[in-house]
């Protein structure tokens, strides 16, 4: 014969646990008369047969068809009401749980008409809490008859609500402004403006969100990468940003150039991707590259090497043979002007 319970309750403070089904398995027998406590934090939720009979707040509460209207429909008289009846209990907390993570598994793809490469790709993350609004919805639509229900078994779908708004929010805010450059200045308003928007689908399954924060929000480091894959950047621009990365990074890196070609173009040298780059940003007298351009006073390898027509690794080697004179300044080499026509003359 199934154990018959006279008092009902479940004093673990449920640090993780947002549900706790009393008993975990099985059917529970109750007595009409038997005492349910439920503590500060907490609330019961009485089930039988799948249909919620009632709701208990914290105090201590006893099991009577006065408080359970419902019950009566299950119980005769034959007994005086001491027959007992199998029931489940679900000790809901109602604590809010906080410093919950949440981050941007993707980027969220923003169009800026007019602004950069007219697509904004950005990466966020921070954190947000919520709490049970309505114990017996919660219960119904996500437990059923499990034993325990953890806070991190409904986190996934937590976070995917709120990135899913957020992208909606950014998009709704780039029509009406310049967020391209505005961005920093706008965190606390794309924050609340989440928390509007997600607060129906909270509720929907008996929840309520009660803070989401934005840590940080930035363009993505990859976005050129990226809005290639998507198909939305033109396969000459990326060219032509790779070569402007490259020269950069040779800068820092005496040794760079050689190892930078792989993946910008197969067959093509670095110096001559340098060179394209360049090309737009110099003063040409002609469409022969950099005939026509004047020799700055001070030079990185790649802007010397585009004047002499020859690779970056072929100036990092004179430098390094001691035939082109170099100021190295942290990593990066520096040439001027003077050694330069000295090496050239020589």
């Amino acid at each position: 014969m199934a154990r018959i319970f006279d008092v009902i309750e479940y004093p673990n403070e449920m640090s993780d646990e947002i549900v706790h089904r009393f008993p975990e398995e099985g059917i529970g027998d109750y007595r009409i008369g038997s005492q349910v406590i439920v503590r500060e934090s907490q609330s019961a939720v009485f089930f039988r047969d799948g249909q919620a009979l009632d709701v208990f707040k914290p105090g201590r509460h006893t099991i009577a068809t006065a408080n359970i209207p419902k019950l009566i429909d299950f119980i005769g008289k034959a007994f005086n009401d001491r027959t007992p009846f199998p029931a489940e209990v679900f000790f809901v907390s109602r604590k809010e749980f906080a410093n919950k993570k949440w981050g941007t598994a993707a980027s969220i793809l923003v169009r800026t008409p007019g602004v950069g490469f007219g697509w904004l790709l950005l990466q966020g993350f921070g954190t947000f809490s919520f709490q049970v609004k309505d114990p017996q919805q919660f219960v119904t639509q996500l437990v059923g008859a499990t034993g325990s229900y953890r806070s991190s078994e409904i986190e996934e779908r937590l976070k995917t609500v709120l990135v899913s708004k957020l992208g909606d929010v950014l998009g709704e805010t780039a029509e009406k402004t310049d967020l391209a450059t505005k961005l920093s200045g706008l965190i606390e308003e794309l924050g609340a403006a989440v928390r509007a928007k997600a607060k129906d689908d909270f509720e929907a399954i008996g929840l309520t969100l009660k803070s989401f924060y934005i840590g940080n929000l930035k363009p993505s480091e990859k976005s050129a990468q990226e809005l290639r894959e998507r198909g939305l950047l033109d396969p000459a621009m990326y060219t032509q940003l790779q070569a402007a990365d490259a020269m950069r990074e040779a800068a820092n890196n005496q040794s760079g150039g050689a190892g930078l070609t792989a993946g910008i173009g197969a067959g093509m040298g670095i110096g001559n991707l340098m060179g394209q780059a360049l090309q737009g940003g110099m003063q040409n007298t002609n469409s022969g590259g950099s005939a026509g351009a004047k020799m700055p006073d001070i030079m990185t390898p790649a802007e010397a090497a585009q004047f002499m027509k020859v690779t970056e690794d072929d100036i990092l080697e004179a430098i390094k043979d001691g035939s082109l004179k170099a100021k190295k300044v942290g990593k990066a080499f520096r040439i001027s002007k003077d050694n330069l026509d000295t090496f050239m003359n020589s």
